[in-house]
């Protein structure tokens, strides 16, 4: 059957687009694992190549979708033929060797009825079980792409299927209660929280998958008026950066809310990241 072969030819085109795709992510892995620079431009350009991996993957899915409308009209006509046989024994003048040939032919008519059905399940599974892994994986590069831009590999990826999706609209209110989950104190250029922040995410998810989370963007209330003005405004600005960090770890923007506050007894600008 040509859509058999069909199907045989993409099974080997998605094996070797999901070959690629794996070795160019191992790659990226191992030298995050080694160490490397901040946005290493190999690595960037090992990340494109496994995200054209994906890509192709999709149109891998294009084409069996596709496949599967066909073996569908396929299946409809034999279905449709196997009916239109069996209702001929029902039509008089026919002799014995009329029914003995009707009867060859509904048994070769549902053998092929039962090899299409069956191929079009197969091909049915196979772009449910495609699809879900093409998501997982651009998850995975999301938060690959955040390592490299950092230089750091960070661990097993905050993938969106451990997430359920519920929506918090990002505002500027007050703290929420209870202790953070971490805190980063922005009280030198270039603070270096990624790792910190990621294994702190990590443990929380894992405790608790539904998990949503609020950054709070905390200012000190010491000085003039203009100084405490600059300072909230610094503290907004780190705590949007941690958002945006987060999102680049594979959390959904949905699960994440954002506001800012104020302490006192603090001498620089906080991000406080509570579970919720």
């Amino acid at each position: 059957m040509g859509a058999a072969q069909q199907l045989s030819d993409l099974h080997g085109q998605a094996a070797t687009l999901a070959s690629n795709y794996h070795e160019s992510k191992a790659h990226i892995t191992t030298r995050l694992q080694l160490g490397t620079t901040r946005g290493n431009p190999e690595l960037v350009a090992e990340w494109n190549t496994a995200q054209t991996s994906l890509d192709q993957l999709t149109g891998n899915i294009n084409s069996l979708n596709a496949l599967g409308t066909t073996v569908a009209s396929i299946s409809s006509r034999a279905h449709f033929d196997l009916d239109t046989i069996q209702s001929t024994f029902n039509v008089s003048g026919a002799v014995d060797e009329d029914h003995r040939q009707l009867s060859v032919l509904e048994d070769e008519t549902d053998q092929s009825v039962v090899l299409i059905d069956r191929l079009m399940r197969e091909i049915s599974e196979d772009v449910q079980r495609q699809t879900a892994y093409v998501a997982n994986e651009r998850a995975n590069l999301t938060t690959l792409a955040s390592a490299i831009k950092n230089g750091e590999l960070y661990g097993s990826e905050l993938g969106a299927p451990m997430l359920a999706s519920t929506t918090a609209p990002a505002s500027f209110g007050g703290a929420p209660a209870g202790a953070a989950l971490v805190t980063i104190r922005f009280d030198h250029p270039n603070v270096e929280y990624q790792q910190i922040l990621y294994t702190a995410l990590s443990q929380a998810l894992q405790s608790r998958p539904g998990a949503g989370f609020d950054v709070v963007g905390v200012s000190p209330t010491r000085g003039t008026a203009a100084a405490v003005q600059l300072a909230q405004t610094d503290a907004r600005r780190h705590a949007q950066s941690v958002m945006r960090t987060i999102t680049e770890m594979g959390v959904p923007a949905t699960r994440l809310g954002i506001s800012s506050a104020t302490d006192p007894s603090i001498g620089a600008s906080e991000v406080r990241v509570y579970v919720r």
